[in-house]
């Protein structure tokens, strides 16, 4: 009965936001309010308490939220300034093949927007830049978010990872795992899973593209374009595993995808691999009426801007991270000590709870908000778009910023129910207990799936990591899988989500012009959704299945 009732909360969201159709924002507030009802009536925790784990909460989202803003608006301030559209012509005339174009912007190029802002705006930039090539628009919303699935889990310079490990790494901690050891372990595995899922999806969209889009409506015509997909999963799988294990959740997604656009770029512009019969789609005036934007698109701003100066943002970007987590110039140093630092101890008077943030650490303020400042100088932005920018950025994030902040205080209230109550056990623990005698052996091929339904559900693998991941590390540990691995396959779940989740699909219908076949999206990327769990539940599964426990946790 307790683990129905501490279900509750989340079983609402999902109810409001699957049935009803609720915001993330709406929805997630109720649900906390109906977690502090529970923590106070059910579990009869202190007020007090019960007020101190929620405010711990609130603060806790403010770093999470600071890069998505600084990630955001370093997007808009791209696109007020020309700097978008000059990346995009840069991509013209590399090859002409359709299926080779696809690749090389709908997977590699979003993968680089997604590790730089992530937070739906892969395909928002991707899809337009396919329709300029001669993609039909519904096509190209399609590819854009079935390959918004393999980077999302390091995207935003590690957000949605960084976000699992947030909520997880009390408890890895109380199981004796060293902080540091915990973050490159779940890096690794998220990696490993992910890198085998692109070998899969990338010639898994080219295959919905010519399935569904084609001239003759055939998956064959996908294949001699399946070198060219291994050859781009072999490249971006070595420096996207390379990034994870020697560098962290920061890395992978945005450093990998530079390396690895810049290598097959020269590949497609030799023809290396690729068909060698070009591919190409109808004329216009025979795709199908649903393939075609409903409405006129707002294109970005255009001022003939030299290609060098549109990606300078992004050199610099890259060059501050590696230099802050490399220690280069004793930058890391600095910014990891105390005058970058905010610190509330003992919040509300409870000494078990406190809070700190390293703000100068933190990839939203440096180096997302440092460079936009740059940006405004050097693409001399006039003041009158920079407003523009700062106000579409805040218009943007402010249904994410509520659906975070409630959502990260919601679950730490979950978790920390257990003090000063009536029931000794938390209500993320009462659940993880009722799940594991539920599924038992079984629960390595659920892991993943509720990590899609929280995406799904929420619009976010971040947000979907910070509503499960606590609850999957508590399973893990109940049903004897290694935590690290099944978190793993959380995010990993929570990625794939993305090619299926409300928020994601509307951005890119508006982006495309293609408002109405939302629902006609969502089903034809379930498939690919569910097959790319299935692959990453396989080979993760066989790490758990061979006895593999990072860390060593569930021996301590």
């Amino acid at each position: 009965m307790n683990a129905l009732i501490a279900s509750a909360p989340i079983l609402l969201v999902v109810v409001l936001m699957i049935v009803f159709n609720w915001p993330a924002k709406r929805a997630l507030t109720s649900g906390w309010l109906l977690t502090v009802l529970v923590a106070l009536f059910v579990w009869k925790q202190d007020t007090l308490t019960t007020a101190a784990w929620a405010l711990d909460g609130f603060l806790e989202a403010i770093g999470t939220f600071t890069i998505i803003f600084g990630a955001i608006l370093i997007m808009n301030t791209l696109k007020h300034s020309g700097a978008v559209v000059a990346i995009q012509r840069g991509f013209n005339n590399i090859n002409p093949d359709r299926r080779v174009q696809a690749i090389l912007i709908g997977f590699v190029f979003s993968a680089f927007i997604e590790g730089a802002a992530g937070f739906g705006s892969p395909a928002a930039l991707a899809a337009p830049l396919l329709i300029s090539l001669g993609f039909p628009p519904l096509c190209a919303a399609v590819i854009a978010l079935i390959y918004n699935s393999t980077p999302v889990s390091f995207g935003a310079v590690g957000t949605p990872t960084n976000m699992a490990l947030a909520v997880t790494m009390q408890s890895a901690k109380s199981m004796g795992a060293d902080p540091e050891q915990y973050t490159m372990a779940l890096s690794k595995y998220t990696a490993i899973g992910h890198s085998a899922g692109a070998f899969v999806i990338i010639f898994l969209g080219v295959f919905v593209m010519c399935r569904m889009f084609g001239p003759d409506k055939k998956g064959k015509d996908a294949l001699p374009a399946l070198p060219f997909a291994l050859f781009t999963a072999v490249v971006f799988d070595f420096f996207y595993l390379m990034m994870a294990l020697f560098f962290g959740p920061e890395f992978p997604t945005l450093v990998g995808s530079v390396l690895t656009l810049a290598v097959v770029i020269i590949a497609a512009k030799k023809g290396f691999l690729c068909p060698k019969k070009v591919w190409d789609f109808a004329p216009s005036g025979q795709w199908d009426k649903d393939w075609c934007s409903k409405q006129e698109v707002k294109a970005d701003f255009n001022n003939g801007m030299k290609l060098w100066l549109a990606w300078g943002p992004y050199i610099i970007i890259a060059f501050l991270l590696v230099a802050s987590r490399l220690d280069w110039f004793g930058l890391k140093t600095l910014l990891t000590g105390n005058a970058f630092k905010a610190q509330i101890h003992g919040i509300l008077g409870n000494p078990d709870v406190n809070w700190s943030w390293n703000w100068g650490w933190c990839p939203g303020v440096m180096p997302f908000l440092l460079v936009c400042i740059i940006t405004f100088f050097i693409h001399r932005v006039s003041p009158a778009k920079v407003k523009e920018a700062v106000s579409d950025t805040f218009k943007q994030t402010l249904g994410a910023a509520i659906a975070l902040f409630f959502g990260v205080s919601m679950v730490y209230i979950y978790r920390n129910t257990g003090m000063n109550a009536a029931i000794d056990k938390s209500m993320l623990y009462v659940m993880a207990e009722a799940l594991a005698s539920g599924t038992k052996d079984a629960y390595l091929a659920v892991a993943p799936v509720i990590g899609a339904i929280g995406a799904f559900m929420s619009g976010s693998n971040t947000v979907s990591n910070t509503l499960f991941a606590g609850l999957q590390f508590q399973t893990a540990v109940l049903v004897d899988m290694s935590p690290v691995i099944i978190v793993a396959l959380q995010s990993i779940g929570g990625a794939a989500g993305n090619m299926i989740c409300v928020n994601n699909v509307v951005a890119v219908c508006a982006t495309t012009g293609t408002v109405g076949t939302e629902g006609k999206i969502i089903k034809t990327n379930i498939l690919p959704c569910l097959i790319y769990c299935l692959v990453v539940t396989i080979v993760l599964g066989a790490f758990i299945v061979s006895g593999a426990d990072p860390l060593g946790l569930l021996a301590r």
